[in-house]
């Protein structure tokens, strides 16, 4: 795992005053560190452009363009003359040394993104918005200073200062950061970061349900019943994923006969042996309010998601310990309406995700939120975690009916909710990664006929 914070501003204010590293000792580690990047990267005949702005961010560029001089053709343009103290200084030492500037913008091998940093805020103007829009139009590799300018221009790497910022992993910025690097400021991130909160989930974090002992038997390894409703498909997709997940037990609670594998099992009544419940999938309008009240009038682990964040029951099972909810963005905002938590629509809820997904879990300390999307979060009191791994392969219909399954699969096993969350979400993610076909042929099957191969 690795950290994530909010912003970095006070981070450097700790190198300047506990460790004698100033501004522009940091601004040179993190040129150095870029340029290293495109020297391991890049053979020296390639054309770079670094296009920089007036801030500290085009100060990173043009102390950039200084050590890449003559080893690679580097040209500097510039958006707006420098303004800040350090790019004015970047600025002089570069002119001193000759390296050439230029006028135009054009299609190089390599383009460097150095006009905007964590500190803009606000619309881009129309000129520096059709800046971004033809640098991305361009065929050249492209390299973000510290973050995207303003989260439009398309890198296919950023290099960010220091330490991960929570902005790199906010939906919108998905298509927009491509392969994320952090750059040393002159101390080893251990020196530089403190301890947060937030924390980047790596795919070697995941923790399958492997069997270490022998002599063992099918109720060493958990039962869960999965509340079938309206919609059979779905809650049948959760049931196989359990199952294929290493749950030992899996029963299928409905009030008629579903056509389901012969491995899963199916009642009327919640077996004595259940160790954890999922519901929601597909619930529709089967069960009345007295039958579902019947189902979870017990303390098992439950995990929650679709139809049920629509019914008059989630606040009361939102009191539970050891739930996990997996909403996708349109069913979170009406929990958070539900709970009185925040009235928005998903346009705003996707601008800071966040901070409803924080606001949620101080209220519902017990509760494990994995809030869907481009990058997942997990949220349980004041931890939170993100799954960067996702791709668009899984934008289908029963895909969170698998992840719904392997979630509580984990749950019925004995795993803690929010251990459930983290390594159901993070299997889930890495079948899709796995997955060899076209990126638009996947189906909810082919990520469970994975999970053996995890």
């Amino acid at each position: 795992m690795q950290n994530i914070f909010d912003e970095i501003s006070s981070l450097d204010r700790r190198c300047y005053d506990e460790f004698a590293l100033s501004e522009d000792i940091l601004m040179e580690h993190a040129a150095d560190g870029m340029a290293n990047f495109i020297k391991n990267k890049f053979p020296q005949q390639n054309e770079v452009l670094i296009i920089c702005g007036s801030g500290n961010n085009g100060g990173d560029g043009l102390a950039l363009s200084r050590l890449l001089h003559k080893d690679y053709n580097v040209k500097v343009y510039l958006v707006k003359e420098p303004k800040s103290e350090m790019a004015k200084l970047q600025l002089k030492r570069c002119q001193k040394l000759g390296v050439t500037f230029t006028d135009t913008i054009y299609e190089a091998d390599i383009v460097v993104d150095a006009i905007l940093g964590t500190g803009f805020q606000g619309e881009l103007d129309k000129t520096l918005a059709n800046t971004l829009e033809v640098m991305n139009s361009f065929e050249s590799k492209r390299i973000a200073c510290d973050v995207p300018s303003a989260y439009k221009f398309k890198a296919d790497f950023t290099l960010t200062m220091g330490a991960l910022k929570k902005s790199l992993f906010e939906d919108f910025a998905k298509d927009y950061v491509g392969e994320i690097h952090v750059i040393d400021l002159g101390v080893s991130r251990k020196i530089y970061e403190l301890n947060s909160n937030v924390q980047l989930l790596d795919e070697n974090d995941l923790k399958l349900p492997h069997r270490s002992e022998q002599n063992t038997h099918k109720g060493s390894y958990g039962h869960l019943a999965v509340v079938s409703g309206e919609k059979t498909g779905a809650s049948v997709l959760s049931a196989k994923a359990a199952f294929r997940f290493g749950t030992a037990l899996v029963t299928l609670l409905s009030n008629e006969n579903i056509g389901a594998p012969f491995e899963i099992m199916q009642s009327h009544q919640l077996p004595a042996t259940v160790s954890a419940i999922a519901l929601g999938m597909g619930l529709g309008v089967e069960f009345s309010q007295s039958e579902l009240e019947r189902f979870v009038n017990n303390k098992l682990p439950l995990l929650l998601d679709a139809d049920i964040f629509y019914h008059p029951l989630l606040g009361t099972l939102l009191q539970r310990k050891d739930v996990v909810i997996t909403p996708h963005p349109k069913e979170f905002c009406k929990i958070l309406e539900c709970c009185e938590i925040a009235e928005i629509g998903v346009e705003e809820l996707q601008k800071d995700r966040f901070t409803y997904a924080q606001k949620f879990s101080q209220k519902f300390l017990e509760v494990t939120l994995v809030l869907k999307g481009a990058n997942v979060i997990i949220s349980q009191g004041e931890e939170v975690f993100v799954n960067p791994h996702g791709s668009n392969v899984l934008a289908k219909g029963g895909s969170g009916d698998v992840l719904a399954g392997l979630i509580a699969g984990l749950l019925a096993q004995g795993y803690s909710s929010l251990e459930a969350a983290i390594n159901g979400s993070l299997a889930h993610t890495k079948l899709a990664k796995s997955y060899n076909g076209a990126d638009f042929s996947l189906t909810p099957t082919d990520l469970i006929n994975g999970i053996g191969k995890l």
